[in-house]
């Protein structure tokens, strides 16, 4: 079973920055896509950025030129830069492995909170 484990949440003031990793317990080498989501309260669940084999990526409209994913495969980790974070940006942020149609793992989440 494949552990995912995000870090790095936490507070920051509108404008902000925040850096999310996603921790793979095998060679994230092996995903053919990884990405981020995040969860508002009362709301689904929704695509945030998704890194996909090749160095293809591709980013919510709300987020294109402030966050930034990537993958450090050395380290088995994929990471979120998230720069000018607004206050609609609090969530929690999920990371997401597939490897095939039958092999999907997800994080257990970390928590953002954009506030003044």
């Amino acid at each position: 079973q494949v552990q995912l484990v995000e870090s790095g949440g936490g507070l920051a003031q509108p404008g902000g920055s925040l850096r999310l990793s996603c921790a793979a317990s095998r060679a994230i080498s092996s995903f053919n896509v990884m990405g981020w989501y995040r969860q508002a309260p009362g709301r689904q669940r929704e695509l945030v950025a998704v890194s996909l084999i090749g160095s293809i990526t591709h980013y919510a409209d709300s987020v294109k030129g402030r966050f930034t994913i990537s993958r450090d495969n050395a380290r088995n980790t994929m990471f979120l830069q998230m720069n000018s974070l607004k206050p609609e940006d609090t969530a929690v942020y999920y990371c997401k492995a597939v490897a095939s149609p039958s092999e999907v793992y997800w994080g257990q989440g970390t928590q953002v909170t954009v506030s003044a």
